[in-house]
């Protein structure tokens, strides 16, 4: 682990809520260029103005799942990715950059992005941004159901990146942050992985359905902090504009819970900054070296399931390497796996 004697170990952390304008009207590349610049310039004046009614101890703030574009509805991986998607050191980055520079945060969000190693893919990535205005952390989700992941491309994208590529942790004068994407949070090994690696606060963008009954990410939100010790601040759309989905379909619920699964701060609909609350470090990082019942990472037998993993295969890696695929590839290789898997007699 890194040391810790420069950390701030008592700060303020806001999972912004704001709405999403979906990008799939645009005409090209140049118009949703010109939309994802209005985003970023309302999310300037809202940021702002939240640090303004928080206080200067706002060091975190973390936006929404594909907050600049929405997500591809129709497109084809090649259209979207020459229409819709950032570049690794693009003027979104930049922009984005100058934003937490001004305010001296760590900005976390969630963009569709280019990658010169993977031409004619695009992959779902989280970032942090630090208050130097360098982007600190990119994670690409693993789990998606109708995007490429780095999964798809598995064999390349170690050899380009390697596994702590895969499962980056950042180590900052804020703690260790990890991120997590949208319905991510349901898979526990993504999370595992991260925590085994130091994280200690899961940056969680998602645009996910809201309800005042408890939903599955809303559950799985508590466990994952629980079974790892560590926060998880989760930004919520407030709804999905420009687009043929009902508007308030992903609308609401943005939360901060501790290490201990205590819901710290929510909001309910709409565009709000009502979702902040302290992250104590110090607190965490006590119960961690706390021997007893519940120091559940330090009780880990991970020896006990690594080969019960290593000899199952379900849904399969490198199905996107080195071919062009359509839409449709993403159902059909789900349905073979199921297929496969009811063959074998284990589903």
């Amino acid at each position: 682990m890194a040391n810790h004697t420069d950390t701030i170990e008592s700060f303020r952390a806001l999972a912004l809520q704001v709405t999403c304008h979906a990008v799939n009207p645009a005409r090209d590349r140049h118009e949703v260029g010109l939309l994802m610049q209005k985003t970023i310039t309302r999310l300037a004046q809202q940021i702002a103005a939240s640090i303004a009614f928080i206080g200067s101890d706002c060091r975190l703030i973390v936006l929404p799942e594909y907050f600049l574009t929405g997500f591809p509805m129709g497109e084809s991986v090649e259209v979207w990715a020459n229409k819709a998607c950032i570049e690794m050191n693009g003027a979104e980055y930049e922009a984005l950059g100058n934003i937490a520079q001004k305010h001296h945060i760590f900005l976390a969000g969630n963009a569709y992005e280019l990658d010169p190693n993977f031409p004619g893919l695009y992959f779902q990535t989280c970032f942090v941004i630090d208050a130097s205005g360098t982007v600190v952390l990119r994670y690409r989700r693993l789990n998606s159901m109708f995007a490429p992941t780095p999964h798809d491309v598995w064999d390349k994208y170690l050899d380009c990146y390697g596994l702590e590529g895969v499962f980056p942790v950042a180590k900052t004068a804020i703690g260790n942050l990890a991120a997590l994407a949208s319905e991510e949070i349901l898979y526990p090994e993504v999370a595992r992985c991260l925590a085994m690696r130091g994280a200690e606060i899961f940056l969680h963008s998602t645009s996910e359905v809201y309800s005042k009954n408890i939903t599955p990410k809303d559950a799985a939100k508590i466990t994952r902090a629980v079974e790892n010790m560590a926060y998880v601040v989760s930004a919520n759309t407030a709804g999905l504009s420009n687009s043929p989905i009902a508007m308030s379909s992903v609308d609401g619920g943005s939360k901060i819970i501790d290490h201990r699964g205590i819901v710290l701060a929510e909001t309910g609909a709409g565009e709000s900054m009502a979702a902040f609350a302290e992250i104590d470090l110090a607190a965490l990082r006590r119960d961690r070296h706390r021997p007893g019942l519940n120091n559940l990472l330090s009780r880990q037998r991970f020896e006990l399931y690594a080969q019960s993993y290593s000899q199952s295969q379900f849904y399969p890696a490198n199905t996107m390497l080195n071919q062009t695929v359509d839409r449709q590839h993403f159902i059909q290789a789900q349905t073979q796996t199921i297929e496969r898997l009811s063959n074998l007699g284990i589903i």
